[in-house]
C-alpha cells in the first residue's frame, strides 16, 4: 500500500531526502554526541530491569543481556550508517521517504512524533515514583516531581541542541560515575554461590529476560533526527554509536552480574532493585545514591529525546505532514521552537491522560514500544533498499530487518495505535491527492 500511494508533496529529491545539506551548520562534537546516544539507550532500564531479568532467568539473565547486546549491534550500526549518509531532521522518516515514498514516510513520522512521544511523560513519572519510594514521600507527590524533572530538558532544548548537548555531557558523565561507583562498591560482596543453579527457570526464563532487555537497548534511532547537528556526521556518528554500544553493553552486563551475585534469589523482589543492591553494601548512602541516579537518568533520557521530537516535528511541517507553521527550525543549526512547543503541548495532553488514568503507566508503555517496533521495521526495510548491496551496512540492515520483524510479531495486538496512525497517514495522502486534482481542474478551467 505504501509504495503505491504517493502524495504530491516532496519527492525523493526534496530537502527532506537530501543526502547532505549544502550549508552544514552542525555544532555537536564527539563527546556531546556520544553522551546523547548513551543517554537515549542507557535509560530508566537500569533502575528496574536487572532485578526483573534476574527474577525471570536467575544467573542466566547475564546471558540474556549479552544476547540482546549482540542483537542490538546490527540495529545500532544500520541507523549509524543511514544517519551518517543522509543527515536530516526527519530521521527514519526521511530514509523511508527515499525508499518507500511519501505515505510510508508520513506513517513513520507519525509513529515517532505522536506514538513514541507517549513515553516522555512516562519517563518523568517513573523518575518521580522512584524518588518518592526512595525518600519515603507520599506517592501523590510523584507527578509533581516528574514535572520538575521535565523542566530542565525543556528549558535546555529551547536554547538549542548545543546547550542541551553540553548539559547531556554532564548528565551522562554523572550517570556513568554513579554506575561505576555502584559496581565498584558491590563487587566485593558478590558470592559465587548465588550463581548456582545457573538456569533455575530453564531457557524459557532466558527468553523472558531477553524480551525485557530488548526495550533496554532501544533508542538508537534518536540520533538520526539530530544527525545534521553533528559537525562531521559521516565521521562522528559511527564512532559515537560504537562507543555508546560498548558503554551501554558493559554497563548493563556489570549491573546484571553484581545484581545476581549480591542479591541472589532476592533479586527482583523489591520495587526498587537498585536500592536493594546498594543497601547491601552502602546502607547509609544507598537511598541518596539511587535517588540521584533516578533523577539523572530520567532527566538525561528526556534531554536526549526532546531534540529528536523537535527536529522531527519541524521536518514534518517542512514536508507538509504537519501544518507548515511548524517547519521553522528544520534546517541544521536552527532551533525548532515551534515544534518543541507542539511537543510540549502533546506531552502535557498525555500527562493529563495519565492523571485521569491514575498514572497506570502500562498502556502508555505498550503504545510507546509498539510504535518503536513499527519504526524499526520500516527503517530497516528502507535501509536494505538504500545502502549499497553486499556492503557491511547492508548486511547489518538485513540482519536487523529479520530481528525487527520478529519483534513485530511479538507486539501483536499492541500494534493497534500504530495501525490507527498509519490509517491517518493514508487519509492525509488521499486528501492531498484530491486537493491537487481539484487545484489542477480549477487551473485548467481558468486557462480555457
Amino acid at each position: 500500500m505504501t509504495t503505491q500511494l504517493h502524495d504530491p508533496g516532496p519527492s525523493a529529491s526534496a530537502p527532506g531526502a537530501a543526502s547532505a545539506p549544502s550549508g552544514h551548520h552542525g555544532t555537536l562534537g564527539l563527546g556531546q554526541g556520544t553522551a546523547l546516544y548513551i543517554a537515549s539507550v542507557l535509560g530508566t532500564g537500569i533502575l528496574a530491569l536487572p532485578g526483573l531479568a534476574a527474577a525471570a532467568a536467575g544467573p542466566a539473565s547475564i546471558v540474556a543481556v549479552a544476547a540482546v547486546l549482540v542483537l542490538s549491534i546490527p540495529l545500532a550500526g544500520t541507523f549509524a550508517a543511514l544517519a551518517a549518509r543522509y543527515p536530516d531532521a526527519g530521521g527514519v522518516a526521511s530514509y523511508v521517504r527515499r525508499a518507500l515514498g511519501g505515505t510510508a514516510a508520513r506513517m513513520t513520522g507519525y509513529w515517532f512524533f505522536f506514538g513514541v512521544c507517549v513515553g516522555a511523560p512516562v519517563v518523568a513519572i517513573l523518575g518521580g515514583e522512584y524518588v518518592t519510594a526512595i525518600l519515603g514521600v507520599d506517592r501523590a507527590v510523584a507527578p509533581f516531581i516528574g514535572l520538575i524533572i521535565f523542566v530542565l530538558p525543556c528549558v535546555a532544548n529551547w536554547f538549542g541542541v548545543r546547550v542541551a548537548g553540553w548539559i547531556q555531557f554532564v548528565l551522562t558523565g554523572l550517570l556513568l560515575a554513579v554506575v561505576i561507583g555502584v559496581v565498584a562498591v558491590t563487587v566485593p560482596s558478590v558470592e559465587a554461590s548465588n550463581f548456582q543453579p545457573f538456569l533455575p527457570n530453564g531457557w524459557a526464563g532466558v527468553g523472558t529476560a531477553i524480551s525485557l532487555f530488548v526495550w533496554a537497548f532501544a533508542g538508537w534511532e534518536v540520533g538520526t533526527h539530530i544527525a545534521g547537528e553533528f559537525r562531521n556526521p559521516r565521521r562522528t556518528i559511527p564512532i559515537a554509536t560504537a562507543i555508546a554500544v560498548v558503554v551501554v553493553g558493559v554497563g548493563y552486563l556489570a549491573l546484571q552480574i553484581v545484581t545476581v551475585g549480591v542479591l541472589g534469589e532476592r533479586a527482583g523482589e523489591g520495587q526498587v532493585p537498585l536500592l536493594d543492591l546498594v543497601r547491601e553494601t552502602a546502607p547509609g548512602v544507598g537511598p541518596v545514591v539511587v535517588a540521584i541516579v533516578a533523577a539523572i537518568v530520567t532527566t538525561g533520557v528526556l534531554n536526549a529525546y526532546l531534540p529528536a521530537f523537535g527536529k522531527l516535528g519541524a521536518a514534518l511541517g517542512r514536508d507538509g505532514d504537519l501544518p507548515r507553521f511548524f517547519a521553522k527550525g528544520a534546517a541544521d543549526g536552527e532551533v525548532p521552537r515551534r515544534a518543541l512547543a507542539l511537543t510540549g503541548a502533546l506531552m502535557a495532553v498525555y500527562f493529563l491522560f495519565g492523571f485521569l488514568n491514575g498514572f497506570d503507566l502500562t498502556p502508555f508503555i505498550l503504545i510507546h514500544t509498539s510504535n518503536m517496533v513499527a519504526i524499526y521495521a520500516a527503517g530497516m526495510l528502507a535501509a536494505t533498499l538504500l545502502l549499497r548491496r553486499w556492503s557491511v551496512g547492508w548486511w547489518l540492515a538485513v540482519v536487523a530487518t529479520v530481528f525487527t520483524l520478529g519483534l513485530l510479531v511479538l507486539a501483536g495486538g499492541n500494534l493497534l495505535v500504530p495501525a490507527l496512525l498509519a490509517f491517518a497517514a493514508v487519509v492525509v495522502t488521499v486528501v492531498r491527492k484530491l486537493r491537487a486534482r481539484r487545484a489542477s481542474a480549477v487551473s485548467t478551467g481558468a486557462s480555457q
